[in-house]
């Protein structure tokens, strides 16, 4: 699937458009040059699923952590299961080794929503069904985004 959106306001769009091709699968990886918007998509996913905490780019840290409440009313009355949903930035690893001793298998693996950057470097370990989103700035500023 294809999307061009011409500002950061389109992206609530995207999200829906992206639950919606994911099909229930829970694990992205996401390609494009520094810049192109993949951590602000990862906002605009947060911000659809009434995370509370500042969201931030994981480059340093590696990991951010984001808790929901899954089925919270758009009020923000009723309860909710707490759910997680992680940011991860492999930029900074230089081989699958370093990917194994932060514990990545437990990220790609369980019931949560999981978004890797720079993920090449796990591809060999990777989930069969992850959904692949690549994102490319085009010449008017817009962005060209792929689910795969």
């Amino acid at each position: 699937m294809e999307i061009i959106i011409k500002n950061e306001r389109e992206l609530e769009g995207v999200v829906a458009q992206l639950l919606t091709f994911a099909e229930g699968r829970k694990k992205f990886f996401l390609k494009g040059d520094l810049g192109a918007g993949k951590t602000t998509l990862v906002k605009a996913f947060c911000r659809k699923h009434q995370v509370a905490d500042n969201v931030s780019s994981p480059t340093y840290s590696l990991i951010n952590e984001y808790i929901f409440h899954e089925n919270l009313s758009r009020t923000g009355f009723g309860s909710g299961k707490e759910k997680r949903i992680y940011h991860i930035d492999l930029y900074r690893l230089k081989d699958i080794e370093e990917a194994l001793n932060i514990g990545i298998e437990d990220y790609l693996y369980n019931d949560d929503y999981c978004f890797v950057e720079w993920a090449d470097v796990i591809l060999p370990i990777a989930p069969e069904d992850v959904v692949s989103i690549e994102i490319e700035t085009l010449a008017d500023s817009s962005r060209k985004i792929l689910f795969l």
